[in-house]
């Protein structure tokens, strides 16, 4: 091979290979202004990959801390993705209805002149080629008048074919701008969702930082009090709590006092509710009584978009005075979700957590009395009612 087809090819080579280390060497960083889609797409797939490679990590606040950056990094990213994508379709739009306009304006142009057109053939509507021969003063003026008419004829017809043409691409102009402003809706609509996907992403940071103080230390204490919670949670469930049988209540009978501050695996003040048939806990929704005094806080802050559902839809009475506090609710809640030391422990929540508007607990219905308590690493009080058609509701974090 000659030395320039060796440059050649080597130069080639070169280029192929820088392509493919630039193409893998995206970094999870901030993007750059007037970022191309293909590489805010890079970026964000490398912040994902970091992120996945630090939840590998033994769990702690600063890697906690650092997942949540790169979330909320990766959000930012989406976010200008989407804004870079919005403004790409605004784009095509406006072009779009240029030429719908400029379509427009020939369709109404060539309808004129198709319309002079059409009273230009009534008029000749007669003139045909035997009037045209015997009009004729000799051959030639017979060829040339003939001719004529053909050229008439043939534009005629251009005519139409070339407003039919342009009266299609108008309708498929015009179907492509409204299939376009249909995108650009769903992508405003998936822009707010991101941003208001960023606003709890900040926000759980935030709280995060605020609970635990940002030591360490705090962040290892609510991770084993969440811990220590759920075993002695899942004890009671089992049977396996120590229960004294007290006395027969009625619906809104006081049974106990919920504790004033921090106590035995609870952080701070707060009643946690279930209710249980056979063995599973129920969603207490489903029971208490609608109509009540609340207030959301079990999101990223009170009243906030992103809280868990708060829907009671039966006939029983509220275990708390209102007004009623939702800090967490029933299933897969914000909080597990966002709450790195509840989500380390657990992917649902078997009842809910409230505050009321007094620290008396009442019985939520007409039932049998217990008082207990679980010995884990600490001693957890609980009472419960069993009720007449085998439910049972239990009231944990209390005083009796």
């Amino acid at each position: 091979m000659k030395p320039k087809a060796l440059l050649i090819l080597f130069l080639v080579i070169l280029q192929i290979f820088s392509f493919k280390i630039g193409a893998f060497a995206a970094e999870c960083t901030n993007a750059r202004e007037g970022a191309s889609e293909t590489e805010l797409i890079e970026i964000i797939a490398a912040c994902e990959a970091q992120i996945n490679e630090t939840k590998k990590e033994v769990g702690s606040l600063s890697r906690e801390i650092s997942i949540i950056d790169g979330q909320i990094r990766v959000t930012q990213l989406r976010i200008s993705q989407t804004e870079f994508q919005v403004k790409t379709l605004e784009e095509e739009i406006v072009n779009l209805s240029g030429k719908i306009e400029r379509l427009d304006g020939s369709l109404d142009y060539l309808s004129r002149i198709l319309l002079d057109r059409v009273a230009e053939a009534y008029k000749r509507s007669r003139v045909d080629t035997i009037t045209i021969l015997f009009s004729s003063k000799s051959v030639s003026d017979f060829v040339t008048r003939y001719r004529y008419l053909q050229k008439v004829q043939l534009h005629d017809r251009e005519l139409l074919l070339s407003m039919e043409q342009t009266r299609s691409s108008y309708d498929e102009q015009k179907q492509l701008k409204e299939e376009k402003q249909e995108d650009l809706e769903k992508l405003q609509a998936q822009l707010l969702a991101q941003k208001k996907q960023l606003d709890s992403q900040v926000a759980s940071k935030k709280r995060i930082l605020e609970e635990t103080r940002g030591k360490e230390a705090v962040y290892q204490s609510l991770l084993a009090g969440a811990k220590g919670e759920l075993e002695a949670i899942l004890g009671i469930l089992e049977g396996r709590g120590k229960e004294e049988r007290i006395k027969d209540v009625s619906e809104g009978e006081k049974i106990a006092s919920v504790i004033s501050g921090a106590s035995c695996n609870s952080n701070g003040t707060h009643l946690h509710f279930m209710l249980t048939k056979d063995n599973q806990t129920l969603n207490p929704f489903s029971y208490l009584k609608g109509g009540i005094d609340s207030e959301n806080c079990s999101g990223s802050s009170c009243g906030s978009g992103d809280a868990d559902a708060f829907n009671p839809q039966g006939d029983w009475g509220w275990p708390l005075n209102e007004k009623i506090r939702l800090t967490q609710g029933y299933g897969y809640t914000w909080a597990i979700q966002h709450i790195p030391w509840l989500r380390a422990i657990y992917t649902f929540h078997n009842g809910i957590d409230l505050q009321g508007g007094s620290l008396d607990i009442k019985a939520v219905r007409k039932g049998t009395l217990y008082w207990g308590s679980f010995v884990g690493g600490c001693t957890l009080k609980y009472v419960k009612v069993e009720h007449d058609d085998g439910m049972s509701s239990y009231y944990l974090h209390v005083n009796y």
